[in-house]
């Protein structure tokens, strides 16, 4: 025992220990930078297959390997809902909901409110302009370069719920920086959030990162000297090509723009100083060059391989490199991809299946002439939308109201018409050669299979909103996909490997069908339980179980579940029995 002449000592003592900050836990923990960075790392039209497919190739011990080595990887992975395109599955793997909860259901929408003339993109925001697009200009420009009108800008306007990275935001009171890069704007803007201190994507023609005045007045002084430096030009000569002014399309499909971009990300946690902090830091990456080649080449191509093998070596330099900077040890990485791509349907029908190509303006004019006979005898009335995509086919609204219809009988009308107008193009078989051939029933030759067209599932927007869905796993899937925004319209989703025609594009992914919905899924960090898991998963998840491990709120609308199958106990608790 002390004597009492110790007392004052260890009262001392106490009151010192007492006084004092705690501890940071052993566990993950954003309030006390536990792990110091969170890595989101979205590849864009990156099929649930590929990994296993291509592993052999796979040989980066700090690319693909990360996940499929030394962390945890489902390879099970399916998004549950059937609006499976680019700005939907990136807003459901920021919030872990889907459509129906953050409101995001395709890349584009008509917004007759917005604009007459053409659809207006998912995160395209009139109130705001574009910067960093002219920054290599003189001010004021010589006369012979008039000033450049203000291009309009970008915001997460349309993002009805927060995301991973806003409850981190929320929970540290703003301290903890959130960051989104990608070459699509909606690919930036919706992972990340409403919250980010900045979302950078490219200018289209420049190849130089922009932003929005929603975010900053002007770009930072470091995202300004990348794009004055020799990495544009890099990119360029390293696609094969001298030089361009369509940098997103030529550069943009091939492995050039990859490193590119992990290059600008590297800028980023370099002078933005993510993952130096006293609290966690959030940046979300999203490689688009798989889906701009993705669309023209296809998922089975040599050109896909060439990828994803190139993907390897460059996520390599990146981890690698993030591994000096921050140490791999001290990030949380999670890795997937916003949805899977069907296979070119010459190619599958060789292989004898039941897949074939559906020309929407073919079928937009038969549901036009069908509607005319009903609702406007003797006339030409346009009653669908000029440009229209899969899965909704929007209505002109100022036609029906006209004529004084209600939103509930011209979506009923079109409904009712739309299965025989998709017969209509099934014409029967006739040389490959043939003028009188459209597009919409072109029979490939040397197919097994002649099919038609075909529509599996048709509903209006008033049922979608009053749940009038099949009690099933597909009418789940359905009602995940309902949003308000686009006007009037009616979900149509053709039969499987049946592929809308578009821009002269050779594939493409939009439907419920396992192949536009299958992802990868890894996870790599010091919480997590290495192993290659067979277990059901989702891109929900991911939200769900970073903020389960961070002690914070889930997002606002999430739905996932928390992955307890591949965490770790967190030191000093007792495992679940």
């Amino acid at each position: 025992m002390y004597s009492v002449a110790m007392r004052p000592f260890f009262a001392a003592l106490l009151a010192v220990t007492l006084a004092s900050p705690a501890a940071p836990p052993a566990f993950a923990d954003a309030y006390h930078a536990t792990p110091k960075l969170v890595v989101i790392l979205v590849i864009d039209q990156f099929r649930g297959d590929y990994l296993d497919r291509y592993r052999d190739a796979l040989t980066s011990p700090n690319g693909f390997n990360l996940f499929l080595k030394r962390g945890a990887y489902f390879n099970g992975c399916y998004f549950d809902y059937a609006n499976t395109k680019t700005a939907p599955g990136h807003a459901t793997i920021g919030t872990g909901a889907y459509t129906d909860g953050h409101g995001i259901g395709s890349n584009e929408w008509w917004d007759l409110a917005r604009n007459t003339d053409r659809p207006v993109t998912s995160v395209e925001d009139e109130r705001y302009r574009l910067v960093g697009t002219f920054d290599d200009l003189p001010v004021p420009p010589p006369p012979a370069i008039p000033p450049a009108a203000p291009r309009i800008g970008s915001s997460p306007r349309n993002l009805h719920a927060t995301t991973l990275g806003d409850e981190v935001r929320l929970a540290t009171n703003g301290q903890a920086k959130l960051f989104g890069v990608s070459l699509k704007d909606r690919a930036a803007i919706l992972p990340a959030g409403q919250t980010a201190n900045a979302a950078f994507w490219i200018d289209g023609a420049t190849g130089r990162f922009v932003t929005s005045t929603f975010y900053m007045p002007e770009l930072p002084a470091w995202a300004t000297r990348f794009n004055k430096g020799p990495r544009i030009a890099q990119a360029v000569k390293d696609s094969g090509l001298e030089e361009t002014t369509q940098f997103y399309n030529l550069v943009g499909r091939t492995p050039a723009a990859n490193s590119y971009e992990l290059d600008f990300s590297e800028a980023l946690i370099d002078n933005e100083k993510l993952g130096a902090n006293s609290v966690t830091d959030v940046l979300t990456i999203s490689l688009s060059a798989n889906d701009i080649m993705g669309h023209q080449m296809g998922p089975d191509s040599d050109a896909e391989r060439q990828m994803v093998v190139g993907l390897d070596r460059d996520l390599n330099t990146f981890f690698t490199w993030l591994d000096k900077k921050v140490g791999l040890a001290n990030v949380m990485v999670a890795f997937t991809a916003d949805h899977g791509i069907a296979p070119i349907p010459q190619q599958a029908a060789r292989l004898g299946v039941d897949a074939g190509r559906l020309d929407l303006e073919s079928f937009a004019d038969a549901v036009n002439i069908r509607l005319n006979q009903r609702l406007s005898p003797g006339k030409s009335v346009k009653y669908l939308m000029s440009q229209l995509e899969l899965p909704y086919i929007a209505f002109d609204t100022r036609v029906f109201t006209a004529a004084k219809i209600s939103e509930a009988d011209a979506e009923a009308a079109v409904a009712e018409v739309i299965p025989d107008a998709i017969a209509s193009l099934g014409a029967p078989p006739q040389p490959p050669n043939s003028l009188a051939l459209s597009e919409a029933t072109r029979k490939y030759a040397e197919a097994r299979l002649d099919p038609d067209p075909g529509i599996a599932f048709v509903r209006t927007r008033v049922d979608l909103a009053a749940g009038k869905l099949p009690d099933t796993e597909f009418g789940r899937r359905i009602a995940h996909s309902y949003t308000g925004h686009g006007g009037w319209y009616v979900m149509v989703v053709p039969t499987p490997y049946q592929m809308e025609v578009l821009n002269g594009i050779q594939t493409t992914h939009f439907s419920p069908w396992s192949y536009d919905r299958h992802v990868p899924l890894g996870f790599l960090g010091a919480e997590f339980v290495p192993g290659y898991y067979r277990q059901s998963a989702a891109p929900v998840d991911i939200a769900a179980t970073f903020a389960a491990l961070l002690g914070i709120n889930a997002p606002s609308n999430s739905i996932g579940r928390v992955l307890t199958e591949i965490l770790k106990p967190a030191q000093g608790s007792t495992p679940q029995r």
